[in-house]
């Protein structure tokens, strides 16, 4: 069983600026590696390693698939790839996405609770929705700490925000408070819990999702283990999904191994709607276009018929327009009904 400390950081939207601020105070002699995962343009090369790495004292880099772990180094996500912790070594995977996001925060807390607890220090910075509040409350199940950035001090709130609210969280501060406080975690080891509050089912569980990060579903049917089947389909596969429940928190997965958090799916449905109407009013607005070109090759009634369809046709879809315009985006903190 491995004993030494490991750091384990979630971030989005402004969390270079609360990054920078951590890794600033961190001391020279960090005694403990740590992770990143930053939500990062897929498509475009990350500079986040050389921006840590003139931030503060400690090197940043993009690990490869199977480096081992080392104490005073920062191993951040590469683009389009989750960062998974195995024992000793990192796992750079490129499993089905989380929560519209690869890699993905949750990813990273769930295999650092799995292969290290309760030796694991899990920390959420600013970020939008509520990535890494599931992973968080699976490193404190299994005797970890959770240190979340103080919302009134993060760029974007959602994200401290939600965990705050689903987790027990061991400590509330503001990023340039990070640095200090970390370095006297590692050293403190009376910190960590020894007795897990998860039982054998939720260990097997847990051990899935790693997997699932890592190489997808064992199966299809394997994620029906999860819970129940519920009506709603995958944004991004279309395929069947299943509801997890964690404490007060209600999870997704489908069965090729996407996950969503309640928030994010209900974000993706709220975008789909939108884009739906959209669609309808293109293809009434196509519609006016053809009746009206039929009408110019006929004459008498029959052409007055398709110009009166045509009308009729139009006034809908200035209805629709009108809708999509003044549709009401559910906010991040509206009540979801479980």
């Amino acid at each position: 069983m491995l004993t030494d400390p490991i750091v384990v950081i979630g971030a989005s939207a402004g969390g270079i600026e609360a990054l920078q601020a951590l890794v600033a105070g961190l001391p020279q002699e960090f005694p403990a590696a740590i992770c990143v995962v930053l939500h990062l343009n897929a498509h475009h090369p990350s500079t986040l390693p050389a921006i840590l790495s003139r931030a503060g004292p400690l090197p940043a880099l993009h690990p490869r698939d199977g480096e081992l772990l080392q104490p005073g180094h920062i191993y951040i996500a590469p683009p389009d790839h989750h960062l998974l912790v195995e024992g000793d070594r990192l796992g750079v995977k490129k499993g089905p996405k989380e929560n519209r996001f690869r890699p993905a925060v949750d990813a990273l807390f769930r295999s650092a609770a799995h292969t290290r607890a309760p030796h694991v220090i899990g920390v959420v910075l600013s970020g939008v929705l509520d990535d890494g509040t599931s992973g968080l409350w699976n490193i404190k199940r299994l005797g970890g700490v959770a240190v979340v950035q103080d919302p009134q001090d993060a760029a974007f709130d959602a994200m401290p925000r939600h965990a705050l609210e689903q987790v027990e969280v061991n400590y509330q501060v503001r990023a340039q408070e990070m640095g200090p406080l970390l370095a006297q975690l590692v050293q403190d080891s009376t910190l960590y819990q020894m007795e897990a509050a998860m039982d054998e089912q939720q260990r097997e569980r847990l051990a899935m999702e790693v997997h699932i990060a890592a190489e997808g579903p064992k199966s299809p049917a394997s994620v029906g283990q999860f819970g129940s089947y519920t009506p709603f389909t995958c944004p991004e596969c279309h395929g069947a999904m299943v509801q997890i429940q964690e404490g007060e928190g209600l999870r997704f997965r489908c069965h090729t191994g996407h996950a969503y958090t309640s928030h994010t799916l209900l974000t993706e449905l709220s975008e789909t709607i939108e884009d739906k109407l959209y669609q309808t009013q293109r293809a009434m607005e196509e519609g006016i276009l053809l009746l009206e070109r039929l009408s110019q090759q006929l004459s008498g009634t029959r052409a007055e018929a398709l110009l009166r369809q045509a009308r009729w046709v139009e006034q809908r879809a200035k209805v629709l327009h009108q809708l999509a315009l003044t549709q009401t985006p559910l906010s991040d903190g509206e009540p979801l009904v479980q």
